[in-house]
């Protein structure tokens, strides 16, 4: 049995990557905003700090997408759309590999998104910050490697999530379907597929990748 840290895990993909992780016999953390707050460095430290037991696997999931133009966002919005986007995730993977380095073994999944290679309006900060979970994917996997601790990045597409009918219309949802080889929205539970494949021990060559889970959105 794992043990695995997944943040965001109330609702959405995070929700079906803790069930399918904890329907696979791990053990999962999946701490609320009150026991972790990721806009918080002290409070990352402190929760990890607080484990009474090594990680074996960290899914970061967690993540807020307020849409903004270039003439809307302030610092403040900058600074907590980085921090708890990106940030954050790096800060995990540093407190929690020195257990996986000391075990020679850890899978790390980071949870992207397709605008950290494409963009629209309004995302402006999103991207930016999914874009740097590419480089961190890259960059960490490449140290961590010779660990055995395998990092990776799933970069979901449109998915039926309260986000994602938040930040669309109902009519836009169904546009943005058409405009789709698969011409359907991805449901959480295939995205938590895909990453359950990569953080579990049946991975044991792919790493510093980011897999587009987007039904051919990336293709067309």
């Amino acid at each position: 049995m794992s043990n695995a840290l997944i943040t965001g895990a109330s609702r959405g993909i995070g929700k079906a990557i803790k069930y399918v992780f904890e329907k696979n016999g791990n053990a999962v953390f999946s701490p609320s905003r009150s026991e972790m707050d990721l806009s918080s460095n002290s409070s990352i430290k402190e929760y990890v700090d607080s484990l009474d037991c090594n990680i074996d696997i960290l899914i970061n999931n967690a993540g807020v997408n307020n849409l903004a133009s270039i003439d809307e966002i302030d610092d403040e919005s900058i600074m907590n759309m980085i921090q708890v986007n990106l940030i954050s995730q790096l800060q995990l993977i540093r407190y929690i590999t020195p257990g996986m380095k000391k075990n020679n073994y850890g899978r790390i999944v980071n949870i992207s998104s397709i605008w950290c290679e494409f963009s629209k309006e309004k995302r402006i900060l999103y991207s930016i910050a999914k874009s740097g979970i590419s480089g961190l994917t890259v960059s960490v996997a490449v140290e961590l490697s010779k660990f055995n601790i395998l990092v990776n990045a799933v970069a979901p597409g449109f998915v039926n999530t309260e986000m994602t009918s938040r930040n669309n219309s109902p009519e836009q949802m169904r546009q943005l379907a058409e405009t789709l080889p698969i011409k359907r929205f991805a449901e959480p539970k295939e995205i938590a597929e895909a990453v359950y494949f990569l953080a579990s021990e049946k991975n044991s060559f792919i790493t510093g990748q980011t897999i587009f889970a987007d039904g051919g959105f990336s293709c067309v």
